[in-house]
């Protein structure tokens, strides 16, 4: 029986050729059982090789779509290469070679590592953003978004990358910074492409609540949508035809607003035309200047110039001073705020820097004279209003602007339109041409893909550099007027790629449409979505194509209109020196370090053992050896002689971890599962157990360890030795309930209230009060709380406790 030492070499590899060979994992088609789409977010292979980070979440999914196959379920779990991006053109721009080139012999890497891993994708499914067989369909999404109105091109200032040169979405800068290279980003005006993500606000806000996703990432969605209710107040420019419109939301204060700012590019294309000759040359200065600070200069400093136009509060018909100032951006409100310094901070330093008034418009006992107050509180100062209350009388003051014409209710939102051009090579063009007579016109659909031209020297110099391509603009013609025309230079954010990458997975290879009505059907929403980060950007970005999808009937209204129905993220892993894993540390380690030492089964096991999966942990080779040296007793218990019949215990732990493994799969505590199968592990190394005992055990390690556990199937348990039938293919155990129930219970001991003991005593004698009561007395840390004492009253509950009253 036994079958000699544990050799993952020889096992992994035989078990890989196999199972490729005999098509284990190919997608069923089959409608006749409950579906789960299980999807990572796919890697956009940017280095030579990833991490044992990575891998976390692969692992993860993994277990759960060979879990799932068992319980019965048709899974698809596909994979595939976010390609497009700008490190891959940087790295062109450095080397000369084309990214293309350096991106798919990263692919490569990938792909093996995700193979000797044991993942068990089907690869006929695989999709890579950067082939025309991709992103003919990401440009006929832009077609049907701008047919619809929710793509335009306009002028707008936006977060340019100096180091990049590039165009940046909002999503995109962190902390004032571009989250790619951490340059600086600077404010910079140009005509861009945008979608109309903004008409979807509320319903990108209300799709949450059907959603299982963690709350924090609700939150940060939320948050960052920023739905607010308030007034856009209207304050007359004096002596000039133009109404300057402020939202706020707290147009209680309305009396206390004694001057006004607007952004520079406000200034610039509203405000410039009514400043005198004198002024003008210091303002237009002020503005070029603040366009070449950083986002973090514009946070961080408060200065500005008076515009010598006045405004008037239209609550009190007093005149304001109107100024530009570079912390006042577009991106959010209208580019121009109503300054109240009694109560907002920011308002108050400005004031202070300018010697503007401060009136307290809410009652408080703050000395105005060195601080804001921005609480809640009675009205003060501010005629009919005064005594009324924010927020409680917050509709009353709305209807009473309203009434007044001063200005009306209104909802604003944080988020602002998703800018997708990008002045870059290694991306999908954007499909359309400009013509002087018929404006910007689609490319016809019969003319797509759109190809990457290939005469590119792909250096940025503030334009993409397919601005410089001879053959891009050869024998374009209008598509309406059939003039000679022009096509847009601009790539796609990447992350158009990857808002409907999803949906192209179910159907990848179709060349008349982007899916299929009948696999859309068959295969979506994701049922299981796993990944780290993104969590405005692509989570966001995604849900809302799918919403316009499905407004467009290209989704079926049965499926509902959000597209991922359950999200987890796996916590990072740390380098063995408790810093993120980076070249620059010295401290990546990659799947080619473990495996071939330790095995995948090994890497597998203690990846999903570390902690929790959303928990950040440390890589520590002592625990890889651990998991190791737990495989190899597994591998001891299940190839030696197997006893006649397993023990009552035996068998009751076994039920209680079938029950247990396959509860904390689908609630993704892998360690906890993984613990639970040492436990039992544990307990047969030392009592043994008969030959079903140990195949069911088999099934259960089937997901975690799948190289192991399909090796002591097909050599120990398999039925035929005919047609080859795979352990991941078999189905789950069940449990028996009534064969959980433990032998031994744990009973409570109080006196007068207080736990003073824990009584461990056989199932069946728990429920004997006399035997109960006997055992309490003769317990050391029950009877000194007991003796000399006269006993008034027992309380006894069957089975749960048992409490003395002396």
């Amino acid at each position: 029986m036994k079958q000699g030492k544990y050799d993952h070499k020889k096992i992994e590899d035989k078990w890989q050729k196999v199972w490729e060979k005999e098509g284990v994992y190919k997608t069923p088609v089959s409608l006749s059982q409950d579906k789960k789409y299980i999807l990572d977010m796919f890697p956009y292979p940017s280095g030579a090789t990833m991490h044992v980070g990575h891998l976390e979440g692969y692992v993860a999914t993994d277990i759960l779509s060979r879990y799932y196959r068992m319980k019965g379920y048709r899974v698809f779990h596909p994979m595939g290469w976010d390609a497009f991006g700008l490190p891959a053109e940087n790295y062109a721009i450095k080397s000369g070679i084309h990214p293309a080139v350096s991106t798919h012999k990263n692919i490569e890497v990938f792909k093996d590592q995700l193979k000797i891993s044991g993942l068990s994708y089907d690869w006929d499914y695989e999709i890579d953003t950067s082939s025309p067989e991709f992103y003919k369909w990401t440009q006929w999404l832009f077609i049907l978004l701008f047919k619809k109105g929710l793509a335009y091109k306009k002028k707008a200032p936006v977060n340019w990358c100096p180091k990049d040169n590039t165009v940046l979405a909002n999503e995109q800068v962190v902390n004032g910074n571009c989250e790619r290279c951490g340059t600086p980003v600077v404010q910079k005006e140009l005509n861009q492409w945008f979608f109309k993500i903004t008409a979807y606000a509320d319903r990108l806000i209300s799709g949450l609540d059907k959603i299982d996703w963690l709350p924090e990432v609700k939150l940060q969605q939320k948050n960052w949508i920023g739905r607010s209710e308030g007034a856009e107040i209207k304050f007359k420019v004096q002596d000039a035809d133009f109404e300057i419109k402020v939202f706020t939301t707290r147009p209680d204060t309305l009396f206390g607003a004694t001057f006004m700012v607007v952004s520079p590019s406000y200034a610039k294309n509203n405000l410039l035309k009514f400043v005198d000759e004198e002024r003008k040359s210091e303002v237009e200065s002020y503005i070029r200047k603040s366009e070449q600070k950083s986002v973090n200069d514009l946070e961080r400093d408060k200065t500005g110039v008076f515009l010598g136009l006045l405004a008037i509060n239209p609550a009190n018909d007093t005149p304001i001073p109107v100024f530009v100032a570079d912390y006042v951006l577009d991106t959010y409100g209208t580019g121009s705020v109503m300054g109240v310094p009694a109560h907002d901070e920011r308002d108050f330093e400005f004031a202070k820097e300018y010697n503007l008034k401060v009136i307290p418009v809410i009652d408080s006992n703050n000395d105005y004279s060195k601080s804001a107050y921005s609480g809640e509180g009675k009205i003060i100062n501010s005629g009919e209003w005064n005594g009324k209350k924010y927020p409680d009388d917050f509709k009353f003051i709305l209807d009473y602007i309203k009434k007044k014409g001063w200005g009306e209710k209104k909802v604003s939102y944080h988020l602002r339109d998703w800018l997708i051009s990008r002045q870059r090579y290694w991306g999908c063009p954007i499909p359309m041409i400009y013509c002087k007579k018929c404006g910007w016109q689609p490319v016809p659909e019969s003319d797509l893909p759109v190809l990457l031209p290939e005469d590119v020297d792909f250096l940025p110099y503030g334009e993409s550099p397919i601005a410089r391509s001879k053959s891009f603009q050869k024998g374009v013609v209008c598509p309406i007027c059939k003039a000679k025309a022009k096509r847009e230079v601009d790539t796609m954010d990447t992350y158009v790629d990857s808002s409907w990458y999803f949906i192209r997975f179910v159907d990848p290879k179709n060349d008349k449409e982007f899916a299929s009505q009948e696999r859309i059907k068959m295969w979506l929403p994701v049922d299981e979505y796993v990944g780290g980060g993104h969590v405005v950007q692509h989570l966001l970005f995604s849900r809302f194509i799918w919403k316009v999808l499905y407004d467009e009937g290209f989704i079926d209204k049965s499926l509902g209109d959000e597209p991922f129905l359950k999200l987890r993220a796996p916590g990072w892993i740390l380098g063995s020196d408790n810093r993120k894993m980076s070249k620059r540390w010295g401290n990546v380690v990659t799947p080619y370090d473990v495996i071939p030492k330790f095995g995948a089964d090994t890497l597998r096991v203690y990846e999903m053992f570390m902690g929790p999966f959303d928990a950040v942990k440390p890589w520590s080779v002592s625990g890889v050896e651990g998991a190791r040296r737990f495989l190899d007793k597994v591998w001891k218990v299940l190839t030696e002689k197997p006893k006649s019949s397993s023990e009552k215990d035996v068998m009751s732990k076994l039920h209680q971890t079938i029950k247990k493994v396959g509860k904390d799969l689908e609630s993704y505590k892998f360690n906890t599962a993984i613990s639970a199968l040492m436990e039992f592990t544990n307990l047969i190394y030392e009592k043994g157990a008969d030959i079903e005992t140990l195949k069911k055990f088999c099934l259960l390690l089937a997901p975690f360890a799948p190289h192991l556990a399909e090796e002591v199937w097909q050599t120990r348990f398999a039925k035929s030795k005919g047609a080859f039938k795979s352990i991941h293919l078999e189905s789950w155990p069940e449990y028996d309930p009534s064969l959980i129930v433990e032998d031994i219970v744990k009973i409570p001991v109080q006196v007068n209230g207080k736990l003073r003991s824990v009584l461990e005593i056989q199932a069946e004698d728990s429920k004997n009060e006399n035997k109960l009561i006997e055992l309490a007395k003769a317990d050391e840390k029950v009877n000194k709380w007991l003796e000399g004492k006269k006993i008034k009253k027992t309380i006894f509950v069957p089975g749960k406790l048992l409490s003395f009253v002396v």
